[in-house]
């Protein structure tokens, strides 16, 4: 049997035509061909569970300013700066910042989405 998609309630403040692609034991949001979500809900590695949003670093200050429960992702205590913020499943406003990442990307928000090849078409 298939993993449902967690998190699925986002669905409902993301704009028309994303495309959902299951990858990894993982499901990528894409807006057109950029990555805009990675939704992470495993057994192994939980601290990594929750909505990953795609980003830039120079893009990190101003987006922690706006949804304070964005932070970089903690792996074994070892704190990981790529472009990719993560939004933790146990974060104590989880939903509340979930729609507020959803309804930045709904209105054309240059700060998330990230250009990929590999975006499905």
């Amino acid at each position: 049997m298939a993993n449902p998609i967690p998190y699925d309630f986002v669905f409902d403040y993301l704009p028309t035509g994303i495309t959902v692609k299951k990858m990894f034991g993982m499901h990528y949001i894409y807006l057109g061909k950029r990555i805009m979500l990675i939704l992470r809900k495993r057994d192994n590695n939980p601290e990594l569970n929750g909505i990953w949003v795609a980003t830039d670093k120079e893009h990190h200050g101003s987006l922690k300013k706006d949804a304070p429960e964005l932070g970089p992702f903690v792996l074994d205590g070892d704190e990981r700066h790529g472009n990719w913020l993560m939004l933790p499943d146990d974060a104590e406003d989880f939903e509340t910042a979930a729609i507020k990442v959803c309804e930045y990307i709904t209105h054309g928000d240059p700060r998330i989405g990230r250009l990929t090849e590999k975006a499905p078409i």
